[in-house]
């Protein structure tokens, strides 16, 4: 299977930036088929999408600019979001005009409806795959799996620690890391924490006695759930003025396999919000066909399983 990354992944290659450059080498491109990317620079009243391409006319046709335009069912707000972002593209057509300038016409459809067949469609539950987020919801992220194409992770797909809001763990145009949760048809729902490591994984990062940073995620009248990492959090005792989001200190009292349980001490509080952290992946490519979060010898089971 051939894999086709999120758009903007080729604009700075050697690759694409000499082939943009060189008559000849589009000429080439033209011929083979080859997938593509540059700048939409503008679109027109029309919505077609002016692309850049040096010393040269480039144009993506309105109803070429994403799979389902032309039969209506994406609306145009997929193209005019494209604008001064990257986009994918197929060369479709070369030809000069009056002042013998050359004019492109492309199809990011085209090479949306390649991505589709020989990538998208074989994917299948538990296959893990690159991504880059596009934008977020309160109900999730949405990120591009490919060529532009969309895909949603769900609030509670994205880590094991509960958070507020997408914005707590990505911000728009991360690269990332998921997996394919289920399909329906074309359309691949994706969940994320299980990359980020069990329990036992995320705790080997710290030991008994050691002050670390938190984040507040939860604040409930029997204690403070506090992050350390995505999917790692601890309980500390209740401690006035804190709210969720907030940066603190805490000291390590005891980790407890069997319960699944993190015992914190809040030591400081800072009264700023800090961008989300830094993302340690433990797994970034493959397929998982079962993932275990809890210990073994737990008595709670915490598992996802695929397919």
């Amino acid at each position: 299977m051939t894999t086709f990354l999120p758009e903007g992944s080729l604009l700075q290659s050697d690759y694409n930036r000499n082939i943009l450059t060189s008559e000849q080498l589009l000429e080439q491109a033209y011929a083979e088929g080859r997938i593509l990317e540059s700048t939409a620079l503008m679109c027109d009243p029309a919505h077609n999408v002016i692309v850049d391409i040096p010393g040269a006319e480039a144009v993506i046709p309105r109803v070429e600019g994403a799979l389902g335009i032309a039969e209506g069912i994406t609306r145009d707000i997929a193209v005019l979001a494209r604008v001064n972002k990257p986009v994918c593209f197929i060369i479709t057509g070369i030809s000069r005009g009056g002042d013998g300038r050359l004019r492109y016409t492309l199809s990011r459809a085209a090479a949306q409806k390649r991505c589709m067949e020989l990538y998208i469609r074989h994917l299948t539950p538990g296959d893990v795959i690159p991504a880059r987020v596009t934008h977020l919801e309160s109900f999730g992220a949405f990120v591009d799996i490919g060529c532009g194409i969309p895909s949603l992770i769900p609030i509670d797909c994205i880590s094991v620690s509960r958070i507020s809001h997408p914005a707590d763990r990505f911000y728009n145009g991360q690269y990332i890391y998921a997996a394919v949760k289920s399909r329906d048809g074309d359309r691949i729902c994706l969940t994320h924490r299980e990359l980020l490591g069990t329990w036992e994984q995320n705790c080997a990062r710290f030991e008994v006695g050691a002050v670390v940073t938190g984040v507040v995620r939860s604040i409930e009248t029997y204690g403070v759930f506090i992050e350390l990492a995505p999917n790692l959090a601890g309980l500390a005792e209740p401690h006035e003025g804190l709210y969720a989001g907030q940066t603190v200190t805490v000291g390590i009292k005891a980790m407890k396999p069997d319960k699944m349980k993190l015992k914190l001490a809040i030591i400081d509080a800072d009264h700023t919000r800090r961008p989300p952290a830094g993302l340690v992946y433990y797994i970034k490519e493959g397929h998982i066909t079962r993932w275990q979060y809890s210990p073994e010898r737990c008595t709670k089971l915490v598992e996802t399983i695929f397919g």
